[in-house]
């Protein structure tokens, strides 16, 4: 560290605020898949169609409203199987991939078992939401906020000077503060990983806040 660097220009105290809000979801994303291979495309595509349609309808019965589910359109390419240097075609691979939101989360599982038994043959995954986002990123931006001025209310303290006005205010990326949240979470989960426990949404906020200081 250099001991004589200096402030070019200074005007006042400068300071990170960030804060999280958590909320048990309310909404859960599934993503699966129809995969079929036949040996004629027409086959493939058919097979496909039946098992979006079974799919669908299963889903309905559920009560989850069409809007709730979005479907891809049917992709067919060439499936091949490797041995060695040797390929050996198999068929022709059809696939639809669905995102069904389910809003009771207690029928989550049922609703996968029985998406899976009309025909979806892959699980991608499975996400939890909360809906009221907005809502829950702007508590935790007021509370960065309140961070951010306690943090430079002690600087100014220990410096002895007085806090004047903000004079800077810079929102930081969320995602990014986001993202080490749910780094420092799996870091520090034990057992249940891979169930279908829902968990705690973390929403999170950061802000850059610059104040005038006023001497004491």
């Amino acid at each position: 560290m250099n001991l004589n660097q200096s402030i070019e220009a200074p005007w006042g105290i400068s300071v990170f605020g960030a804060a999280s809000v958590d909320a048990a979801p309310d909404v859960a994303r599934l993503r699966v898949s129809i995969k079929q291979t036949r040996q004629q495309p027409g086959e493939a595509f058919e097979v496909t169609r039946r098992g979006v349609n079974q799919v669908r309808e299963v889903v309905r019965g559920h009560g989850v409203p069409d809007r709730h589910v979005s479907t891809s359109r049917l992709n067919l390419e060439s499936s091949y199987a490797y041995g060695g240097s040797e390929r050996k075609f198999v068929g022709y691979e059809c696939t639809a991939s669905f995102e069904i939101e389910v809003r009771a989360l207690d029928t989550l599982e049922t609703v996968l078992v029985d998406v899976v038994e009309a025909g979806a043959n892959e699980v991608s995954g499975v996400g939890f939401d909360v809906r009221a986002k907005k809502e829950l990123r702007a508590e935790a931006r007021r509370a960065a906020v309140v961070a951010a001025r306690e943090k430079a209310q002690l600087y100014a303290e220990a410096a002895g000077v007085r806090l004047g006005p903000v004079v800077h205010i810079t929102d930081v990326d969320s995602e990014q503060l986001q993202n080490s949240y749910r780094s420092h979470a799996r870091s520090a989960a034990s057992d249940g990983e891979g169930d279908l426990s829902p968990g705690k949404i973390t929403v999170t906020a950061g802000v850059l806040i610059g104040f005038s200081i006023i001497p004491g």
